[in-house]
């Protein structure tokens, strides 16, 4: 008979079952978390450039260049690995973003010195 490993109340919610949860991310395939992961860096990059709803309310250019740098590094390092069906809308998020961190910059950064134009190469509008 084996026992369950005794939770952490501050880091367990009642009802968790960790085993379920290793045995569904196993089955899920690599290019959908890379594609996932690329989203949610595009999604948290467009909130920290000021692009929701809320504008200027989260508007934080610091933390935003650092997600945009951190997703052309996983696109980069992932083209390989996704299809061009999957990495081309990826792309085109990631220059949007680009070209949006250079607008909203109040001393734009040189060409090619920009979040992430380290992988993409310099980005003109």
């Amino acid at each position: 008979m084996s026992e369950t490993p005794p939770q952490s109340s501050e880091n367990a919610s009642p009802g968790a079952d960790f085993d379920a949860m290793t045995r569904d991310i196993a089955e899920v395939p690599a290019v959908e978390v890379i594609v996932t992961v690329a989203v949610n860096l595009m999604s948290a990059a467009a909130v920290k450039l000021g692009l929701t709803d809320e504008g200027d309310k989260y508007k934080d250019l610091d933390e935003a260049r650092k997600l945009v740098h951190a997703l052309a590094g996983l696109l980069d390092a992932s083209t390989t690995e996704i299809s061009s069906f999957h990495a081309a809308p990826l792309r085109d998020g990631l220059k949007s973003l680009q070209l949006a961190f250079r607008e909203a910059s109040l001393v734009p950064d040189d060409p090619g010195q920009g979040p992430g134009e380290k992988y993409t190469g310099p980005v003109y509008g």
